[in-house]
């Protein structure tokens, strides 16, 4: 899960997807960055921390690095919040493998329509609710997308 500074709406998505992945129990890691190095350290925004917890999930461990090029090893998706974090993502893509890799998370809940996550950090608090209810709808349907390819193989 990629953002900008990997401290709203990313870590968000970690912990969704996590919570997901967790009660279902699949061998699945998740992880988050961001393609800035506006916060590496730092923890998530309080105000995304809250609209996590209100929904019984818990970020305030997490904390904030940058995506670098070694993530494409070391996973096998990754999920961009928006289209300028994926085309910042697809400039450090070494080759067709590393490109694959690349989605918008918003194309499981909306195929076809290229929706960004939007950037909350500048508003209040109702915006970081309709960030975690669009990453919430995406990380279903992604999470379906993902036992039925578990199934498969």
């Amino acid at each position: 899960m990629v953002c900008l500074g990997n401290i709203c709406r990313s870590p968000v998505a970690e912990g969704v997807l996590r919570s997901k992945i967790e009660k279902l129990n699949l061998p699945v890691e998740v992880d988050s960055a961001g393609t800035s190095n506006y916060h590496i350290g730092e923890c998530p925004d309080r105000r995304s921390i809250l609209s996590a917890h209100r929904n019984g999930i818990d970020i305030s461990g997490f904390r904030a690095r940058q995506f670098t090029v070694t993530d494409f090893d070391a996973f096998d998706l990754i999920l961009s919040m928006d289209m300028r974090n994926l085309e910042n993502i697809l400039k450090l893509a070494r080759n067709e493998n590393d490109i694959r890799k690349v989605q918008l998370l918003l194309e499981y809940s909306h195929p076809g329509k290229k929706l960004n996550v939007p950037d909350p950090y500048f508003g209040g608090e109702e915006g970081f609710n309709t960030v975690f209810s669009l990453i919430n709808n995406a990380c279903d349907k992604l999470v379906e997308n993902i036992k039925n390819q578990l199934q498969a193989s």
